[in-house]
């Protein structure tokens, strides 16, 4: 990045103004896609823009733009501060410079290989490739490998002496295949739908290794045409990480959003079951469940040094022994609601101000292998990969679909069953939670389309999570 972000603060003229904030973001995103060997997508964009926040008479004022020259960054500027005044007309909480405490850092993304390790030609081959060993059978009727490397570069500076550089380095993969016979259609990918998303350089392109999964996959997609129906009943209920992903997400994530709990998403995104009296006292989860929020988490994909408010990133316990501790909320959501936070004020892009965003969640490992797990279970369900997910407006109650599954019967994975689906009310189901894997069976995973805000930002969020063991959890197929 040339720009001088430094001497552009210096030559903004708002003599009023309580703090001036700019956060740069350059980002360069490029996506392959490749569907039955043929490439569908070879795409590359790039964005380039700055945030200018103003403190003025006790409110924040926004404005974006992308001419980064000094008299478009004064006319911005001035768009930032008018805001903030007139919000200050109708403001309900006052900020002050508490909510942006001077902060100076930087933040690099691990990576052994970087973005120009590989030619196009050498990802698109790779991908081809992928297509075609992931077709081990004629009823393999669709075949995909996907790919988006994306490179940002942030900084953030203020007026109170905030100086903050953080790059970043993301891949995320798809590899997927869809087989028919007759009626039934069936579709399997590499642990759910983009759900490979770490920060990582471009060694994650591992040809042998990557090969390997996508045999296994076209063998698994094949293998659920014929098995069974997942069973109808209330039993014991194995998840594996990958679709443990999607249960964080979405019942403990969501809920604990700060600003959705006092209301400001309720129009768009829905609000939560948990109250702000509920902190420090509702029981979330057995005691076995110890959730963090942890953005200093090397690789997983959410992880940074600081939120884009400039706050430094740290681990903090969100739940504990099964207890509800600590909201995921900003700065200015924790002066609202008098409940400690953490660095969560996270922003899509430059042209968006930052709001209260899940980053990496992830439920800490416990004492048992995936076989003791699995060997105390009389009769369950085994599943893995998720494939479909509703829940209401308050992350409350939920049905989720996997990709795979299997019946456990007197302590063995038996069968395999297709179309696996269960259902739950949030806090009943945590606290159904009776054994938590071994750190040897943790994987990370994440997302890179989490939605949220008015007007909307997609945001990445990772989950890291072991194998878990629910009792009692009603348990569905999809036949009709």
């Amino acid at each position: 990045m040339q720009f001088d972000l430094k001497a552009t603060l210096s030559h903004i003229d708002l003599p009023s103004a309580e703090w001036i904030g700019l956060r740069e973001v350059y980002e360069i995103n490029t996506t392959r896609y490749v569907r039955d060997r043929k490439p569908q997508t070879n795409g590359r964009s790039q964005s380039h823009g700055v945030m200018i926040e103003v403190l003025a008479d006790g409110q924040f004022g926004y404005a974006s733009t992308n001419h980064l020259d000094l008299e478009n960054i004064q006319i911005t500027a001035q768009k930032a501060y008018q805001q903030a005044k007139t919000a200050a007309q109708w403001g309900l909480h006052r900020f002050s410079t508490a909510q942006r405490p001077k902060a100076i850092g930087q933040y690099f993304s691990p990576f052994l290989k970087p973005a120009d390790a590989l030619t196009p030609k050498e990802i698109n081959d790779l991908l081809i490739e992928i297509c075609d060993t992931l077709k081990v059978s004629d009823k393999i009727v669709k075949t995909s490998a996907y790919a988006v490397i994306t490179e940002v570069e942030s900084k953030f500076i203020s007026s109170n002496g905030s100086d903050i550089y953080q790059k970043f380095l993301t891949i995320s993969t798809d590899y997927a295949a869809t087989a028919q016979e007759g009626a039934v259609i069936q579709r399997r990918g590499d642990n759910g739908q983009l759900a490979r998303c770490n920060q990582v350089g471009l060694e994650v392109f591992d040809r042998e290794s990557i090969l390997e999964r996508a045999k296994v996959i076209g063998e698994q997609v094949v293998e659920l045409l014929t098995a069974p129906e997942c069973p109808t009943d209330t039993t014991s209920l194995v998840l594996a990480p990958d679709q443990m992903l999607l249960q964080i997400h979405e019942s403990i994530g969501h809920p604990l959003e700060i600003d959705r709990i006092l209301g400001d998403e309720r129009n768009y995104a829905g609000g939560s079951f948990v109250k702000l009296e509920d902190f420090g006292k509702m029981q979330y989860g057995s005691s076995l469940m110890n959730v963090s929020f942890d953005p200093t988490m090397d690789g997983e994909f959410a992880s940074y040094g600081f939120d884009d408010a400039g706050i430094p990133a740290t681990k903090e316990y969100l739940i504990k022994d099964g207890k509800l501790l600590r909201g995921l909320g900003s700065s200015e959501s924790q002066l609202r609601s008098g409940l400690d936070g953490v660095a969560n004020s996270r922003a899509t892009s430059w042209n968006r101000p930052a709001i209260d965003r899940m980053a990496n969640i992830n439920l800490e490992s416990g004492e048992h292998s995936f076989k003791e797990m699995i060997a105390d279970v009389e009769r369950g369900v085994y599943m893995e990969s998720n494939r479909s997910w509703s829940i209401d407006d308050y992350r409350n109650k939920f049905q989720f679909g996997c990709e795979y599954a299997k019946l456990i019967e007197n302590g063995e994975l038996t069968k395999t069953v297709r179309n696996p689906n269960y259902r739950g009310i949030t806090n009943q189901f945590w606290n159904s939670l009776s054994k938590i894997g071994d750190r040897h069976t943790v994987e990370a995973y994440g997302s890179p389309f989490c939605g949220k805000g008015e007007p909307n930002q997609v945001i990445r969020v990772g989950h890291a999570s072991p194998v878990c063991l629910f009792e009692n959890i009603e348990v569905f197929g999809g036949a009709i």
